[in-house]
């Protein structure tokens, strides 16, 4: 499979938010800002793809036994990075995330991507489905970061654009609101991108 193909794939195709379901509790958490969003697609983008990568690199190596561990410690070690960072140059984000950016650590998405893909296929490939993974998955939380901060705040990306007639709907601020919105984006993606892709 090319390179593009992977990454489309990844991306689109099965894209583990709407089609697969998983790593649902930071789109539900970290939605209520684009800025948000942006930054916890970031880290999940870097962390997926060099997880990936280095799983890859050691596959023939790790034994059985001990992978779900060996694939821990390594995302682990890429999500701490992304903390560090995080906290250096973006405080008040970090601040903003709180613990999901730790979070990230026990992703489904890492770990699928880990087992589905990385331990059984060459480092650069797997790189690029980490990728094309995070990049889907960023997509989702910026879908939903927009309604929630549009309706919610009257902005986009912290600038306004509904002006002082927009009467901002609390809802949109909660949490449960992420959770209808997701559901709703799930069920349009499965209704209809997959019958016409059918």
């Amino acid at each position: 499979m090319k390179r593009k193909d992977i990454f489309l794939t990844s991306a689109f195709t099965e894209n583990s938010v709407w089609r697969q379901i998983l790593g649902i509790c930071s789109a539900l958490a970290v939605t209520n800002l684009m800025m948000n969003s942006l930054i916890m697609g970031v880290g999940v983008i870097f962390s997926t793809a060099f997880a990936n990568m280095t799983i890859s690199f050691i596959r023939e190596w790790t034994p059985r036994s001990v992978r779900m561990m060996v694939q821990t410690l390594i995302i682990a070690a890429y999500v701490i990075l992304v903390d560090i960072a995080l906290k250096a140059w973006l405080p008040q984000i970090s601040k903003q995330l709180g613990p999901y950016v730790g979070l990230i650590i026990t992703n489904c998405i890492l770990m699928g991507r880990a087992e589905a893909f990385a331990m059984q296929n060459k480092p650069l490939d797997s790189f690029v489905d980490g990728v094309g993974a995070g990049v889907g998955y960023t997509l989702v939380l910026l879908v939903i970061s927009f309604i929630r901060e549009l309706f919610g705040f009257g902005s986009i990306f912290g600038f306004q654009v509904l002006g002082a007639w927009w009467t901002k709907w609390s809802i949109m601020v909660m949490a449960p609101s992420a959770f209808f919105i997701l559901a709703m984006f799930i069920w349009f993606i499965n209704t209809y991108y997959y019958k016409v892709k059918a």
